[in-house]
């Protein structure tokens, strides 16, 4: 019996961006095409496997359950044909796209790339930000820094500690000095960032501070606001010492009652299962350059144990 004729390849790569983005407009886009011509190559291809890919009303569709599964297959082989297309393009170089938290990209890893692109001159690096949760059924980055929490699951990603996290109230030197105890440090206006709207509290419990209620709060869309507003002297912040470390070094920022850890760390999260020695090299050199970066310098005190529980 003669084998069905596979499906059109461009009807194919049609639904994967589509899968990727959940949006019709998104993968027309990406594909720089019409919302049309995805719905068209949608319903062809849909037609050549005789499969529904696709449910629900046309502004709002969904993946049934074998859409699902052809996306998560289709996802990593386009993903590969992307790199090998790349490196014949660029010879023996190899371009990896590193997705990463903005502040720590700022703060931590550029000024450490040097060192990277250094020893390994075959590799380019291009970073690109983002705090969402990495999926790799959905995400086509080659690899991905994200602070993660003991029960957080990135699906389809191998994860590696490279850098535990500590957090801490920091602020400019001259409103630190105002506050001699952690209950001042609580009474402070609080700054806090929109991407960890819980930060004061998850700090509070780790150093057994009763938390009052804020008498003044600012809110920052991402890290590096909230500390460039906290070097102005806007008010306090609790931060990763990792996002913070350049700037008390050299004195912008002052943290006179250290840092403490969190149960949660900083990881290389990057595809399961795709053989990649670029991103294995960048990987193991962010475990070694996690291993020499020096820990907090003030040790977490508490000089105001009548605050305490």
């Amino acid at each position: 019996m003669k084998p069905a004729a596979p499906p059109p390849l461009n009807a194919l790569r049609t639904f994967e961006a589509f899968a990727r983005h959940g949006s019709m407009t998104r993968a027309a886009a990406e594909l720089c095409v019409t919302h049309g011509a995805v719905s068209r190559q949608i319903a062809a291809l849909q037609a050549s496997l005789g499969v529904a890919l696709v449910s629900g009303p046309r502004h709002a569709l969904v993946l049934t359950e074998a859409g699902s599964q052809l996306a998560e297959r289709l996802t990593p082989a386009f993903g590969a044909i992307t790199d090998a297309v790349q490196a014949t393009r660029h010879g023996a170089a190899r371009e990896i796209e590193i997705s990463c938290l903005g502040t720590f990209a700022l703060k931590w890893l550029i000024p450490r790339l040097p060192g990277f692109l250094e020893a390994h001159p075959e590799v380019r690096v291009r970073l690109s930000e983002s705090y969402q949760r990495v999926d790799y059924r959905r995400d086509r980055f080659d690899g991905a820094i994200r602070i993660v929490e003991p029960d957080e699951i990135h699906p389809r990603a191998q994860a590696t500690r490279f850098l535990p996290q500590h957090q801490g109230p920091v602020g400019a030197p001259e409103v630190m000095a105002r506050l001699p105890t952690l209950a001042a440090v609580a009474g402070a206006p609080r700054l806090r960032s929109a991407t960890f709207r819980r930060a004061w509290p998850a700090w509070a419990a780790l150093v057994g501070l009763d938390l009052p209620p804020a008498r003044v709060e600012r809110e920052f869309a991402h890290n590096h606001s909230m500390v460039e507003a906290a070097v102005s002297g806007m008010g306090v912040a609790i931060a990763p010492w990792a996002f913070v470390a350049p700037d008390v070094v050299a004195g912008r920022l002052a943290a006179p009652f250290g840092f403490v850890e969190r149960p949660s760390w900083f990881a290389f999260l990057r595809p399961d299962g795709r053989r990649d020695a670029a991103v294995d090299a960048f990987r193991d050199w962010a475990v070694v350059e996690g291993a020499l970066s020096p820990p907090p310098p003030i040790p977490s005190t508490d000089p105001d144990a009548g605050t305490r529980r």
